[in-house]
């Protein structure tokens, strides 16, 4: 399950995807969020089935490799399906005891499943195709109207990236924690849900203490490096957008209508 995690990975290809502007993405990212979240109907989630398998192909990142970081949430969405299916009010279908299904309330539990997995592989396909340094500048770059109510953007910004960098670093550790605690006798697997929690304890505890470690060295290279915030600094890559950005915000725009448009079918 560890090794299940794909989140924050990036998945170096030659493609469209990979050389769009990080704003561009973020934005993308964001529009097929907001979609996911308008669409009520067959007919909608049809047309983010279609738009999420062109980006896909277009991506060149293996499908395989995308999916594989569902195993993460796989918990998450049976709590959410059933929590639909069981507690949905409407037309009975089967009735357990206190348990009924209804046809409303397995409409409502399939909606939400797809919506789940959609918005994870969604999210995913921006860090596969985006690297940390990029989606910082498209971060800092994109809240820039921020700055004017002093939020500090480029502080922001590195923190999310240094997180969604370290993601992977975390897992590969978690990792290795685990076989050596196994090596050594623990076991991860048996027992119920209290003995299986009381398991993680000798894996949290040096995990923690890795991170701390790993967090001190960080900051103690970034002092070394003279790092003072991003006033007054600039770019080795400036961001510029490109035609096939601007072609990426037209289709934003047209998925959206879409959207919309599909809302009212029935």
């Amino acid at each position: 399950m560890i090794r299940d995690i794909t989140i924050g990975q990036y998945y170096p290809a030659e493609s469209v995807i990979h050389r769009l502007d990080p704003r561009t993405k973020l934005v993308g990212t964001m529009v097929f969020i907001i979609a996911l979240f308008l669409a009520d109907n067959l007919w909608g989630y049809l047309l983010a089935t279609v738009v999420l398998a062109l980006v896909i192909g277009c991506s060149k990142v293996p499908f395989r490799f995308i999916v594989r970081g569902l195993k993460a949430i796989v918990v998450l969405l049976l709590i959410s399906v059933s929590f639909n299916l069981f507690l949905t009010d409407g037309e009975i279908l089967i009735k357990l005891g206190f348990l009924k299904v209804t046809r409303e309330g397995i409409r409502t539990a399939g909606f939400m499943a797809v919506r789940l997995i959609y918005l994870v592989i969604g999210s995913s396909l921006m860090t596969f195709t985006t690297t940390p340094n990029q989606l910082t500048d498209g971060l800092e770059k994109g809240l820039g109207f921020l700055k004017p109510f002093h939020v500090p953007v480029h502080e922001v910004s590195m923190m999310m990236s240094i997180a969604l960098r370290f993601i992977p670093i975390l897992v590969e550790e978690t990792d290795k924690i685990m076989k050596a605690q196994m090596a050594r006798g623990a076991d991860f697997e048996s027992g119920n849900l209290i003995q299986k929690a009381k398991a993680m304890v000798p894996l949290l505890v040096p995990l923690f203490i890795s991170a701390f470690r790993r967090a001190t060295d960080l900051a103690m290279a970034m002092e070394a490096r003279c790092y003072r915030g991003g006033e007054g600094r600039t770019k080795m890559k400036p961001l510029k957008y490109a035609r096939s950005d601007r072609i990426s915000y037209l289709l934003f725009v047209v998925y959206i209508g879409l959207v919309l448009v599909l809302r009212t079918v029935r």
